[in-house]
């Protein structure tokens, strides 16, 4: 079925319909200039707005609200919505199932896990083609449960680089333009062009971060599946044993009510960076967590010495304060998960600003050049057994 390109006319029906109200209500509107870009033309992009403006008015905004709003620019962001077209050719989920060979159930299980919503009566073509390759992953041999993890992932990803993206170019581009009194025609022109020629940028960059980083996990996983058997003590499947740390700014709070919201987020985007560049290959900031993170690395020695070498690094005001555990957690969906989690979470709110507090399995897989003084045992909350606490530090003739 053709789709209409952004300058291609439109009946009154058919914008009517891409809009979501009646012929009538799209004529008083067009009427009485509530629509930006209606020259008495029906086309894609003035249905995109008036299809703004119908959900504008479905959350209880004014009509000339709204007409103010589409004349400063404020509206022009749908302008872009044109370049991302969807082939809306109407699918069943039979139809779906016939022409991928996916079994319907499974067909509304992989739309929600690749985040494109609730199960639906209709498929698009867009669909189908993603429906396409994930049934040609499984007849590949890979685990469904493993493969529905995955792309959970991939939405989840993908929909926070999403979001970064348009939140960005609202923020540095949209902004800017509409505060220098440029009109809203004007606003639209821009932003279509920019998002245009930047747009086709964002694959390749994406496809050769993804490949840089999976060579470093292969790599990685490679040398944790040796260190695994080694240990000789099996795990149960979707289970792996690593280190846990958290780690965060002690004094956060007050150091917001002292300087403000923008200076301490500026403190916390310095120290998620440092955090970042001087981690250990095999650890990852797993997520951020207000003015914290939590890091995981397989090796516990190589993390536990990088907790203590980051105290050293970050001498300033307000302090971060580490708190790190080691032992076996459940892995779904990129992030980890169980009791020893919740264990090293607490740890870390028992360290002051500067002290890296660790367990007893971290002192056991740490090397010799680092030391530890016992605190004593502490009841976590959450626990019911006591949990042995630890201040870790370098051994004395590492200091010198």
């Amino acid at each position: 079925m053709a789709t209409a390109g952004p300058t291609s006319e439109l009946s009154l029906k058919e914008a009517a319909r891409r809009a979501g109200v009646s012929p009538a209500t799209l004529q008083r509107w067009a009427k009485g200039g509530v629509i930006p870009h209606y020259d008495g033309t029906w086309t894609p992009i003035v249905a995109t707005y008036a299809r703004m403006v119908a959900r504008l008015r479905s959350k209880g905004h004014a009509l000339a609200d709204i007409k103010l709003a589409g004349q400063s620019g404020q509206l022009a962001f749908g302008y872009i919505e044109d370049l991302f077209a969807v082939t809306r050719e109407p699918l069943t989920l039979a139809d779906g199932a016939k022409q991928t060979g996916l079994e319907p159930a499974l067909i509304e299980r992989m739309i929600q896990a690749l985040g494109l919503g609730a199960a639906q009566e209709a498929l698009t073509q867009d669909d189908l083609d993603l429906l396409r390759y994930s049934a040609a992953v499984l007849d590949a041999g890979f685990p469904l449960v493993a493969f529905l993890q995955l792309v959970r992932v991939y939405s989840q990803a993908l929909a926070q680089i999403a979001d970064a993206e348009v939140r960005l170019f609202h923020l540095y581009v949209h902004e800017p333009l509409m505060r220098d009194g440029i009109s809203g025609i004007e606003i639209a022109e821009q932003m279509e062009g920019l998002a245009s020629e930047l747009l086709p940028l964002a694959a390749p960059v994406m496809n050769e971060l993804h490949r840089r980083h999976l060579r470093q996990f292969v790599e990685q996983d490679v040398i944790g599946h040796m260190e695994a058997d080694l240990e000789q003590v099996p795990l149960e499947l979707g289970s792996l044993r690593v280190a846990i740390a958290f780690v965060d700014l002690a004094g956060y709070t007050r150091l917001t009510d002292e300087l403000g919201d923008e200076a301490a987020v500026d403190v916390v985007e310095r120290f998620v960076s440092a955090v970042q560049v001087t981690l250990p290959e095999d650890a990852r900031v797993i997520k951020t967590i207000g003015d914290g993170v939590m890091v995981v690395g397989s090796d516990c020695a190589a993390l536990t010495d990088w907790a203590i070498g980051f105290q050293v690094l970050m001498p300033d005001r307000p302090q971060p304060r580490i708190g790190m555990h080691y032992g076996a957690t459940l892995y779904r969906d990129g992030d980890y998960f169980g009791s020893e989690v919740n264990r090293a979470a607490r740890v870390a709110t028992r360290a002051a600003g500067g002290e890296v507090l660790v367990t007893r399995t971290v002192v056991e897989a740490a090397g010799a050049n680092l030391e530890f003084e016992m605190i004593g045992k502490v009841r976590l909350k959450g626990f019911k057994d006591p949990t042995e606490l630890f201040l870790a530090h370098l051994a004395e003739e590492e200091r010198l």
